[in-house]
């Protein structure tokens, strides 16, 4: 090994010349303008098929984003993955369709599907529920309920309207004699059901007495409990409450013994939560869940495979093999990685290949600093200054020869739609790369700065009759890739290079050999 390599990883800050609602540009940011002015500087691709998803159409994500940046190749990815599933019909052989289907129709029972309700492809595709309906009446099931989770973060900020009038024109395509299938309930995405991290079971907790229980503000339709919460809050569409669908006072779709269930998000990190409430036992501690019924559960994908959560699911997830920490540990590098609750899964789960348990107990250090339960316009630092102490210690520890980390304030802040709040969040990083950069200096460690994908660049758009609308979904824009060493210029080839090229640069700039199936280095 040459010299440690820190690499910063600075969530939803992109790159772009374009000044509308881009908060990376307006930020005050010396030490990044420092070191693209005097380093080696490019951007790369952190979206659509340089992560594997299906079209430059897609944006990227911090899952698949991390899953590149840590196994320096290209693997087929959510949306990607389910559509070659649906189109193959693989996804209806597979075992947990057969049983789920099975089960509603020996029992005369209802057929329940819970998700994220729009096409951003980050969490979900509306299209993939379409098709599962579909098959589910082809296959002689009687009676769907359709639990809608409502975006606005993924896609424009207030577009619910759009996703529920499709999912109703489909349903009302397919009712007649032999079927039923009717939308349940619903909520804001940031308001039930779709916590991570484990940060705020009380989320998951209000999703389960929606969508299980029934229990809830009752409206006759989606787009009358959209409309009202509207009027009386004035919320974008992820922070809009939950409400259940009801006909004389009775919810139409609560979930009983013998009936099954499919969570259809193919991506893991806010899918993990309410699995676990599903296929928890008697031993499940996380919140209260009242009377639970007896169902069959099953996930598009299994959105943990170490801890085989859910046990049942739909698709066979991305096997990654070869990732930048298995090099690591075959040459005997200590490494170390650490974010905030937010991000943290996405250095060590997602950046292992989707595996939640270690390489190397004896290489790896993972440590977590826990993320506060609040809305992060209200503190844009986030947990900024500890992520900076952590990483400064580990380099000061000269004990380690590769240190990750990321800052998930551009994203995480950016997802609000504050732009202040964004403009401090952006600074705060800023602030926080001048002290790991000045330690990286005074221990002889190469820096390289980074992104997964964009948001804070981002905010704003002009929809389609040319009004400026808030924009809290994340961009189609490259990243930031630099270089500083304070003993050398590390030269970079031209040509495009995307977010699977950075583990192959890293292991070049460790001076290490990269596995031959990797993507190549950007370095010359």
């Amino acid at each position: 090994m040459k010299k440690p390599v820190v690499l910063v990883v600075m969530d939803g800050v992109g790159e772009t010349p374009a000044e509308l609602g881009n908060m990376v540009m307006k930020a005050n940011t010396p030490t990044l303008d420092k070191l693209k002015a005097e380093d080696p500087f490019r951007i790369i691709k952190a979206h659509g098929t340089a992560v594997g998803l299906p079209s430059d159409d897609d944006m990227g994500n911090s899952e698949v984003g991390h899953n590149a940046l840590g196994c320096g190749q290209i693997y087929s990815q959510g949306a990607k993955l389910v559509n070659e599933s649906i189109e193959s019909g693989k996804i209806f052989a597979s075992a947990a369709w057969q049983e789920i289907a099975a089960n509603v129709k020996e029992n005369n029972s209802t057929l329940h599907f819970i998700g994220l309700l729009s096409d951003g492809n980050v969490h979900s595709n509306i299209g993939h529920l379409l098709a599962m309906l579909k098959e589910a009446k082809n296959e002689g099931i009687r009676t769907a309920r359709c639990h809608i989770l409502l975006d606005g973060r993924d896609v424009p900020a207030t577009s619910a309207m759009e996703y529920v009038q499709q999912l109703e024109d489909a349903l009302a395509a397919l009712n007649d004699d032999t079927f039923d299938g009717r939308i349940a309930s619903g909520g804001g995405r940031m308001q039930i059901t779709m916590d991570r991290y484990q940060a705020n079971w009380g989320m998951v907790k209000d999703g389960w007495e929606t969508h299980v229980h029934g229990n809830g503000r009752q409206f006759a339709s989606a787009a009358d409990a959209i409309g009202t919460f509207r009027a009386e809050l004035g919320v974008i569409d992820q922070d809009l409450p939950a409400f259940v669908i009801a006909e004389n006072g009775k919810p139409v779709g609560a979930m009983n013994d013998g009936d099954s269930v499919i969570l259809f998000n193919f991506r893991g990190d806010r899918a993990l939560e309410i699995s676990m409430a599903f296929d928890g036992d008697e031993h499940f501690d996380h919140f209260d869940r009242g009377v639970v019924p007896q169902v069959k559960y099953a996930g598009m994908l299994q959105y943990d495979g170490d801890l085989c959560i859910p046990r049942s699911f739909l698709v066979n997830p991305p096997e990654i093999r070869h990732t930048l920490t298995e090099l690591l540990v075959e040459n005997g590098i200590n490494e170390y990685a650490c974010s905030e609750t937010q991000k943290y899964g996405h250095v060590t789960y997602f950046w292992n290949g989707n595996r939640s348990e270690k390489f190397s107990e004896e290489l790896e250090t993972w440590q977590e600093v826990p993320s506060d339960v609040r809305s992060f316009d209200e503190c844009p630092w986030m947990k900024g200054t500890e992520i900076a102490d952590l990483v400064i210690a580990a380099i000061e520890s000269e004990k380690y020869g590769f240190i990750r980390c990321n800052f998930p304030n551009g994203d995480m802040v950016g997802h609000t739609g504050s732009l202040p709040a964004t403009e401090i969040a952006v600074e705060s990083v800023d602030l926080c790369l001048a002290r790991i950069l000045k330690a990286c200096d005074e221990h002889g460690c190469i820096l390289v700065v980074t992104a997964d994908h964009g948001n804070a660049d981002q905010m704003l758009e002009k929809d389609k009759k040319g009004n400026i609308a808030p924009r809290t979904a994340h961009s189609l824009n490259p990243v930031p890739f630099i270089i500083h060493d304070t003993d050398a210029k590390h030269e970079m080839k031209d040509g495009a290079y995307g977010l699977a090229n950075v583990a192959p640069t890293v292991a070049g700039l460790l001076g290490i050999k990269p596995y031959d199936c990797w993507e190549e280095s950007m370095l010359k």
